[in-house]
């Protein structure tokens, strides 16, 4: 898989060097370690997020919740019909049958009412404690990871370097547009446009805001950071915005697997999992022009 973010070490002078002119060391040790430190409490995240949310499967933007007033913009639920119970899922007051899926669900005859199904949560079962253990576990060990990455990155330059896109880099996006559209890729050590995007707004703009919002949810916060949900808009509203976060980040993840599909899965796991990328021939003028996938 491709590595969220390449450090310096993976391209300085004490790099492995390869005989073969196409294959080169892209991605250090701790790019690797971090990426999939992320991606593993992404992933318990998540689940354990989404039996969270089933204590309560509704989003409000606003300070409160309750019968007395009118901002749900999300709901999942379950009702008795003529048919049987079903579960639905309402959008801004459209309403959608998701039964099976959102709302009811459950092997046959034993379907029950929850918001996300069983096979989608951690643990599968209903239990809002372990949930919640799961999940500030993996939350602290995602946001240290990240705290270190930013400093080490601000010290050594890579941010700068291989993350923050020029001028080159935005003339060049029309054409990183058209290419990807036709799933034409290039393979080099650098990344393109649309990675330094992509990448730079996970890292600066997703990760942090899921951060600030899951504090600014937390009642034990309120006395550290008093004015976080004031400038949230209140902790419904902090919630809104923190499962929307989790949904682009959902999001990134399934087109992030599919260009590494498109783009050769097997160069792109080798680079992720031993470093090793293979890069495309030089060009006759021994000039390169093209650049990554």
């Amino acid at each position: 898989m491709e590595s969220v973010a390449r450090s310096q070490s993976a391209t300085g002078p004490d790099a492995p060097v390869s005989s073969d002119s196409t294959l080169i060391y892209r991605q250090s040790r701790w790019t690797r370690l971090t990426h999939w430190i992320w991606a593993i409490s992404l992933f318990f995240m998540l689940l354990s997020g989404l039996q969270i949310f089933n204590a309560r499967p509704q989003l409000y933007i606003g300070k409160q919740s309750g019968f007395g007033y009118n901002n749900t913009i999300f709901e999942i639920g379950a009702e008795n019909t003529s048919a049987g119970p079903r579960g639905y899922t309402e959008i801004f007051g459209h309403r959608f049958d998701t039964t099976g899926v959102l709302g009811w669900s459950g092997p046959p005859g034993n379907e029950t009412a929850r918001g996300f199904p069983s096979w989608a949560t951690i643990p599968s079962y209903y239990d809002l404690g372990t949930a919640r253990v799961v999940h500030f576990f993996f939350a602290w060990i995602l946001t240290t990871t990240l705290i270190v990455w930013l400093v080490a990155s601000l010290v050594n330059g890579h941010i700068r370097r291989d993350l923050a896109p020029r001028l080159d880099d935005l003339k060049r996006l029309p054409r990183d547009i058209v290419d990807h559209a036709k799933l034409k890729f290039h393979h080099t050590r650098e990344y393109n446009t649309l990675q330094k995007m992509a990448y730079g707004g996970v890292l600066f703009v997703l990760l942090p805001l899921m951060i600030i919002t899951g504090l600014a949810m937390s009642p034990s916060m309120n006395s550290v950071l008093p004015f976080l949900n004031e400038v949230l808009g209140g902790r419904q509203t902090a919630r809104t915005i923190h499962f929307t976060v989790m949904l682009l980040l959902v999001g990134f993840f399934i087109i992030h697997i599919l260009m590494i599909l498109a783009a050769g899965p097997i160069n792109e796991l080798r680079s992720i999992i031993t470093g090793w990328y293979r890069t495309d021939p030089p060009a006759h003028d021994d000039k390169t022009t093209e650049r990554s996938a």
